[in-house]
């Protein structure tokens, strides 16, 4: 366990023994459609934009992630805020506890990551939009080019259009 003055960080391995001692609750700060997707057996999922007015477990927390971001985000919030309890968040997040060697449990149904799904959809149309092009009338390749510049955009800015019109449809709404 690694700690400093404002932050308490976790191995996956130490995460692992305090779990099996039962002596930690583990928080998933995603959000459900990613807590659904896979997640450490046992965990309770309270999304980073409701961390603060969730009533959360008495006893040590360890808060956890895809990355280890919105957790050290979440455990800031919570020191801010003056949690009486000791809290802790997962180093390297979820996929450091896969890493490794300790299996995370899906839901049945759940959807595809986020991210794959941007992926399928913005090859999908620069395909169409080249297919188009060729089949069709040349204007077609503008689609190709919208949707490049999207992408661009969103490496840039950090803002995916195309993940938030995702994240709303159907599929991806998660019932906890």
């Amino acid at each position: 366990m690694t700690t400093t003055a404002t932050h308490t960080r976790i191995s996956a391995h130490d995460l692992a023994d305090q779990l099996a001692a039962r002596d930690v609750t583990v928080i998933d700060v995603r959000e459900p459609m990613e807590f659904a997707s896979g997640h450490i057996t046992g965990s309770l999922n309270v999304p980073l934009s409701r961390i603060t007015q969730a009533g959360l477990p008495s006893g040590p927390l360890v808060l956890v992630c895809q990355s280890g971001n919105r957790s050290a985000k979440a455990l800031s919030q919570l020191l801010q805020q003056g949690h009486p309890h000791p809290v802790a968040d997962l180093m390297g997040g979820v996929p450091a506890w896969q890493q490794a060697g300790f299996s995370v449990r899906k839901l049945k149904g759940a959807p595809l990551p986020l991210m794959r799904q941007v992926q399928i959809a913005a090859g999908s149309l620069v395909l169409l939009g080249v297919i188009l092009s060729q089949t069709v009338a040349p204007g077609w390749i503008w689609l190709s080019g919208f949707v490049g510049a999207g992408l661009t955009f969103a490496g840039i800015s950090g803002f995916c259009g195309m993940a938030r019109l995702l994240a709303a449809m159907p599929w991806n709404r998660v019932a906890m």
